[in-house]
């Protein structure tokens, strides 16, 4: 994991009222001053629906609580007539420091493809926040064997245009779609296989330094049982934990994954 930070993002996905949220998101915070949680070892942040994020903005930042917040997604447009749509300003305003681009259940239930990713993730950067750029196969994919090489081409087309400084700050998620949600998990081996080709192929698009600083997560039924197994592989550097993180203990002890 050389000097980067571990990153153990929760994707609230489609869940939580903002008055759930606070009660989530304080619970959390008094877990991990609990557990001693120190963010200089281990970043914790959570990924809420954008109704949340104002309320959790006013508690993380009222309370100095030592957790980030990001939004699950951003319009690949700045204004207009877009109705529906949410904007990179609109999420810098609110201070967030992360912004998910390119989930699997974006890709699947919007048509989202890299180059959408790519234009997305160039306006989080635009808008001085990070981008956690999803990648990952699908089951028929993983089957045949050719989950590498198609991850890889995904890498290519999100990266694409941007410059060795952006991607060195930015965060890469590989998330093998067939273990998001089903409680099927990639081994150990398995995410340390893709997540080092993926350092590699950076390494080959920009240079080592490049590869050496971007912090790649795991993602796909991410639990406390199991988190600290995968981040004791040398190229995974946090995760993107999906159910587990509605759960603020449990959530609290996959961020303290490297305490028993």
């Amino acid at each position: 994991m050389a000097n980067r930070t571990p990153l153990l993002a929760g994707n609230w996905k489609m869940n939580l009222n903002h008055v759930e949220a606070a009660g989530v998101v304080q619970k959390l915070a008094w877990t991990l001053a609990d557990m001693n949680y120190e963010k200089d070892k281990a970043e914790a942040a959570v990924i809420v629906p954008f109704t949340d994020i104002r309320v959790v903005q006013t508690i993380i930042e009222g309370d100095k609580m030592p957790i980030a917040f990001g939004a699950q997604d951003v319009s690949v447009h700045d204004a207009g007539a877009y109705t529906g749509e949410i904007s990179s300003e609109m999420l810098a305003k609110l201070n967030c420091r992360y912004v998910v681009v390119g989930h699997s259940e974006r890709r699947e239930y919007h048509g989202e493809d890299d180059a959408i990713v790519n234009a997305k993730a160039k306006k989080v950067l635009a808008a001085a926040m990070t981008p956690i750029i999803c990648v990952g196969e699908k089951l028929e994919i993983r089957k045949e064997g050719t989950h590498v090489a198609f991850v890889l081409g995904q890498i290519d087309g999100v990266l694409a245009g941007l410059t060795a400084e952006q991607v060195a700050g930015l965060v890469i998620a590989y998330e093998p779609v067939w273990a998001i949600g089903t409680g099927e998990v990639a081994t150990p081996d398995d995410a340390q296989e893709v997540c080092g080709a993926i350092r590699t192929r950076v390494g080959e698009l920009f240079d080592d330094a490049t590869a050496e600083k971007v912090r790649i997560q795991y993602g796909g039924s991410v639990k406390s049982s199991n988190v600290a197994d995968i981040m004791a592989q040398p190229d995974v550097d946090g995760a993107l934990v999906g159910g587990a993180s509605l759960d603020p203990v449990e959530f609290a002890r996959i961020v303290m994954f490297d305490k028993k």
